[in-house]
């Protein structure tokens, strides 16, 4: 059975065409692809309670399909009670297949359940990557808001292999991305 996600097919038959033709390119190999997905967690909490890195696991792998790894800190710092090696973070690297079925998901469902919203902002990071950040993790419909321990927010950064703004921007755009400010800042 050789299935291929939505997006993807998107991509390959309708995006790569039109970003040719907008950006001139003289082979396939230049239009800017989607690498990957990176959705990390910072978990600061976890110090003071351990239950927070269980729960964000579980609730991550729900999100993504695919198991998270743990962070460690890399120093000890006495002010805020971390000592070195203590899991202060959750992060999931999605690629191929559950990258594109994450991303569709998370623009045709996700997003729109966000209260009062206008669209995402532009700000790519002057590489042709671009990072969304999400306050509460209830946007996702695999979390069960009653069973909820605790808000967590969360970063998604989507990699691109273009290496200007523009070309990434064009890339989101095709995929359908909400952005509300069209001008670029």
């Amino acid at each position: 059975m050789d299935f291929k996600p939505t997006l993807m097919k998107k991509y390959q038959e309708e995006i790569i065409p039109a970003l040719t033709k907008e950006f001139g390119y003289t082979s396939v190999m230049q239009v800017p692809r989607l690498e990957k997905i990176v959705i990390n967690q910072g978990l600061g909490q976890a110090i003071a309670d351990k239950k927070i890195i269980e729960v964000a696991l579980e609730e991550l792998s729900m999100i993504t399909g695919q198991k998270p790894v743990t962070t460690l800190s890399k120093k000890d710092v006495s002010n805020f009670k971390l000592r070195k090696k203590m899991p202060i973070g959750i992060r999931v690297t999605l690629r191929r297949d559950k990258m594109y079925e994450f991303l569709e998901r998370l623009i045709a469902i996700s997003l729109p359940r966000i209260r009062d919203f206008k669209g995402v902002n532009y700000k790519f990071d002057g590489r042709g990557n671009y990072t969304l950040g999400v306050s509460e993790q209830i946007i996702f419909p695999e979390i069960d808001i009653d069973k909820i321990y605790k808000m967590l927010g969360m970063d998604i950064t989507f990699v691109t292999s273009s290496n200007n703004d523009e070309e990434a921007f064009a890339l989101l755009k095709h995929f359908g991305f909400p952005f509300k400010n069209l001008k670029k800042n």
